[in-house]
């Protein structure tokens, strides 16, 4: 698809780009803002100091299986009746948990409402990447999704700057948040994609055709599998921070104001940026993909090797860390470029919301792993294991960075249009 050169068209292509980038600003800060609040929270509502750990464990797990759940109902709905009604739709019952979650007085409440919120939340990443990439040229939809991760990043930055006053505030600011950007999306616009395909008869948003076919299948897996080292870096090691401080021998407690979300989520940021530019320039999104994977690994190690961590040291890994998983928009645009218009939003809505859900079985796994092993050596571990799965995942992929994005998925195999 070519670009657009009217200089009315250029505007309303910014336009999107920006409304996108707001709205996984708006993700990521209710993302993490648990896991910044968690112990602030936790302990407001009657959780004790000895069950801080497991009880988070129970709300985020409850948050990211909202998640899976939204992430299945709004790719179907984007496929179906398009990726404009899911930025609407996701946004509003988002907005609502959150104030609704700002009232909470008990652990079970607590987990629902993020149970809801997350299934609000779900459908904003994939519908805005699939969005972008099927507005802007393929040579530029790489520097739109780019942009997409730098500000909406910023969301974490955000969230810990609230979250450092009152975390029922932190709950009302993010719902406050959702309804501006419910306002600003009024002037947003419809794929053209995804109107050629709606006047095609052919079938849309059907799930079904990521499992009857062997193939199909088994690259939806793998663009699931790249990614999930990211959420055990932000979901396990950072947000229990302060479990790993004392492991470590840490002198002072680490992270447990949200400091180390902060600042590894400006890493992510920054690294999000190097990522797009590395795959613009080597022409190559696999190669961008492989490099931050080893490149996580080498952060890992030094993480949980620092023994006697200081906060400043702790600082400083955080943004090394978070440089080195800042791959989330390539992920997310690889996963896009793997399929076809028809189905498009239903992978690119699914599979990013699939590998924040995969933090509730590495969560029961890494559990499994301290009870034999401890702490540090789970953690690496499982950093290991994950690594070695996307890694093999990622070498089953194809190469997606200058594939038109203009094409069907037949019930069985591809089809051109």
């Amino acid at each position: 698809m070519t670009a657009i050169p009217s200089a009315r068209a250029t505007r309303n292509v910014v336009f999107l780009v920006l409304v996108a980038s707001l709205g996984y600003f708006v993700d990521i800060y209710d993302l993490v803002i648990f896991s910044i609040v968690r112990v602030k929270s936790l302990a407001d509502i009657g959780v004790s100091a000895a069950d801080i750990r497991l009880q988070g464990v129970y709300v985020i797990n409850m948050q990211m299986f909202g998640l899976l759940l939204g992430g299945i109902m709004w790719g179907i709905i984007g496929d179906k009746f398009g990726r404009i009604k899911v930025l609407f739709g996701s946004i509003f019952l988002y907005s609502v948990a959150n104030f609704v979650n700002g009232m909470v007085h008990d652990i079970n409440s607590y987990a629902f409402i993020r149970l809801i919120a997350g299934i609000g939340l779900a459908g904003e990443l994939g519908a805005g990447i699939t969005l972008v990439s099927e507005t802007l040229s393929k040579e530029r939809r790489g520097y739109g999704t780019t942009i997409v991760a730098m500000i909406g990043l910023l969301g974490a930055v955000a969230a810990y700057w609230v979250g450092k006053y009152d975390w029922r505030t932190a709950y009302y600011v993010g719902g406050g948040l959702g309804i501006v950007l419910l306002l600003l999306r009024m002037g947003t616009f419809e794929s053209g994609m995804f109107k050629n395909v709606a006047d095609s008869g052919v079938s849309k948003g059907n799930i079904l055709m990521l499992f009857n076919n062997r193939q199909r299948f088994f690259k939806y897996l793998c663009c699931i599998l790249i990614g999930c080292p990211l959420w055990y870096v932000v979901g396990v090691l950072i947000t229990q921070a302060p479990e790993f401080g004392k492991a470590l021998g840490a002198a002072k407690p680490i992270g447990a104001n949200g400091s180390g979300i902060l600042y590894s989520y400006i890493g992510i940021s920054i690294g999000g940026v190097f990522a797009g530019v590395l795959a613009q320039i080597a022409r190559s999104r696999r190669l961008t993909m492989m490099v931050f994977l080893l490149l996580s690994v080498i952060s890992v190690v030094c993480y949980l090797g620092t023994y006697g961590i200081t906060n400043q040291q702790f600082m400083w890994l955080c943004l090394f860390m978070g440089f080195a998983v800042g791959y989330w928009a390539t992920f997310v645009t690889i996963a896009s470029e793997q399929f076809g218009t028809n189905i498009r939003s239903t992978v690119t809505t699914t599979v990013p919301n699939f590998v924040r859900g995969s933090l509730i079985p590495i969560n029961f796994g890494f559990n499994l792993l301290v009870l034999h092993f401890g702490m540090i050596h789970s953690g690496y571990i499982m950093m290991f294991f994950l690594t070695a799965i996307a890694l093999f995942a990622l070498s089953r992929l194809k190469e997606s960075f200058s594939k038109d994005l203009d094409y069907m998925e037949d019930e069985g195999v591809n089809m051109t249009t």
